[in-house]
């Protein structure tokens, strides 16, 4: 989880990560803004998935879905290329 007063962003990391992960940390994240909002915390949430291997279809459709992707890049790792109409999801 990463944080600070105005956003906070629930990062999922896997070896190799699959449309299923991505399909299970949308449905995470929506509990864990259930769990904010009960609290009274009123942060935004934007979500992001980070894998070691990341296939292009997976990469796709997690970006679809409103999620920033983190891909290995050698020794280190980066945001992957946002197309043009991505936007990042909010809840």
């Amino acid at each position: 989880m990463l944080e600070n007063g105005e956003y906070a962003m629930p990062v999922e990391v896997k070896t190799e990560l699959t449309t299923e992960d991505v399909k299970e940390h949308l449905q995470r994240i929506e509990a864990i803004r259930e769990y904010f909002d009960e609290r009274g915390d009123k942060r935004k949430l934007v979500g992001a998935v980070a894998g070691g291997v990341v296939s292009e279809n997976v990469l796709k459709y997690a970006q679809k879905q409103g999620l920033y992707v983190i891909i290995q890049t050698g020794d280190s790792v980066a945001i992957a290329d946002i197309p043009p109409d991505f936007k990042a999801r909010e809840w």
